[in-house]
């Protein structure tokens, strides 16, 4: 019996070439990666236009005489600039009033910082609103802080004043006196950044984990053996940033100084950044000016390589 059903040959569809829609081949450049690009150009234009060239043309006249209000052009002086500075004694004298305002401003605001932030922590109740309240002076603007504190610091009308004379202790010159010039900006940029370094601090203090402390409790392990032992070297990492930080801003420190003291009283709380201000806009050296920033980016950059380098170090412990 002859099969009469036969399966039906399947043919295979036409290929058919794809074709690029009109639209899509006018954006074809369009890719993720141009985009990316696109979208970064804007904010490295910024970045350019106001950090890099202004560096670079920093760097250029630093190598020469330029003068913002001379009349005639600028001459190529090479490293002549450098040469004036960094033999000149008043530069290392601002120098060494500079390092000793950091180290002073520096070193009080970590420890009080750290107390602060040590004390708040081992609060159940009320954490929030006192590191909110902790908090208010740094919000501020160094202007205001510089004109608050100069009106407290006033020997006739400030407060402080005022209140030590009603104790028999007399009126100390706290703006014009030669030794207390230096300890007032000390004073004043401690009252201001303290709260920086406490909040750094309470949030390691607040990560540290509680197993650490219940461990040692089940030793019968001392508040004092916590604390060396657990606490500071969990949170000494934290604290090394924060005194970067902290440095590099006390090295450059130029607003209070301008509002409180005005670099007196006879230069003797002029900072490196004071002195380049009043070389830039005083002496008119924009050349010598400039060589004098490019120097301080130099020994900032250098520091804070070594700096890293240390904790580098202490993150492989």
């Amino acid at each position: 019996m002859t099969d009469t059903l036969q399966t039906p040959t399947s043919q295979a569809p036409e290929s058919r070439k794809l074709v690029t829609p009109p639209a899509a081949a006018r954006y074809r450049f369009l890719t993720d990666k141009w985009l990316g690009r696109g979208f970064i150009a804007p904010a490295m234009a910024l970045i350019l236009l106001l950090s890099i060239f202004p560096l670079v043309w920093a760097l250029y006249l630093s190598f020469t005489n330029y003068s913002a209000t001379a009349d005639v052009g600028s001459k190529w002086v090479g490293f002549n600039n450098y040469k004036d500075i960094l033999t000149s004694g008043s530069t290392w004298t601002h120098a060494q009033l500079t390092v000793m305002f950091g180290v002073g401003a520096v070193v009080l605001e970590t420890v009080l910082g750290f107390a602060l932030a040590f004390l708040i922590s081992r609060r159940r109740r009320g954490r929030g609103a006192l590191t909110t309240i902790f908090l208010v002076p740094m919000m501020l603007s160094p202007v205001v802080v510089g004109l608050f504190w100069r009106f407290m610091l006033d020997v006739q009308f400030g407060v402080i004043d005022s209140f030590l004379h009603s104790l028999g202790l007399g009126q100390p010159q706290w703006l014009t006196q030669k030794n207390l010039a230096l300890v007032s900006l000390i004073m004043v940029d401690t009252w201001q950044w303290t709260p920086f370094i406490m909040l750094i601090a309470l949030a390691g203090l607040t990560a540290v984990p509680k197993y650490l402390y219940e461990a040692a409790e089940i030793d019968r392990a001392s508040e004092w053996f916590k604390f060396r032992r657990i606490t500071l070297p969990l949170v000494w990492p934290l604290l090394l940033v924060a005194i970067l930080f902290r440095a590099i801003e006390a090295f450059r420190l130029f607003d209070l100084v301008y509002i409180l003291t005005g670099g007196g009283p006879g230069g003797t709380s002029e900072t490196l950044s004071y002195d380049v201000y009043k070389k830039a806009f005083y002496g008119f050296e924009t050349g010598k000016a400039s060589a004098y920033g490019i120097l301080m980016v130099i020994v900032v950059t250098i520091a804070t390589q070594f700096y890293l380098r240390y904790l580098n170090k202490i993150k492989e412990r």
